[in-house]
């Protein structure tokens, strides 16, 4: 039940004690920009089961959903990290990317379909929302 993760330059490392609680695609414009103009792909964690190595800079902006996000990234090769909405200290996104193991778990639910551009693939076999789905609890 331990995981790892981390940036392309090996920087950070995470250690993960947990298993995942879900695992989402998201289409909404800021993801695109994180993305580089595709989707991100998040896997969501209990925030006291992930420890990491290494330094992590923040970009703190408000989502389209309203919650205020703080998004980490390795300050050294630029690779995005972590998504934490504040509103929900007490969970934390990594990108599915940056597992070393991203086999773990594949998003179980679409978000923000409604912003993604005319070409994106959308899985019709997962749950798709036009907008914020539910919180993972």
């Amino acid at each position: 039940m331990t995981h790892a993760a981390g940036c392309l330059c090996g920087a950070v490392r995470f250690t993960i004690t947990a298993d995942p609680l879900g695992a989402r695609t998201c289409w909404c414009r800021l993801c695109q920009y994180l993305g580089g103009g595709t989707a991100t792909a998040n896997v969501v964690f209990p925030r006291d089961k992930v420890s990491w190595t290494g330094h992590i800079r923040y970009h703190e902006s408000i989502a389209d959903s309203g919650n205020h996000m703080r998004r980490g990234f390795c300050p050294k090769c630029g690779t995005p990290l972590t998504s934490e909405a504040l509103e929900r200290p007490h969970l934390v996104f990594l990108r599915i990317g940056a597992l070393d193991d991203p086999d773990l778990i594949g998003p179980d639910m679409t978000l923000w379909t409604s912003q993604a551009p005319d070409w994106a693939c959308i899985s019709d076999n997962i749950p798709r929302f036009d907008e914020q789905a539910p919180p993972v609890a």
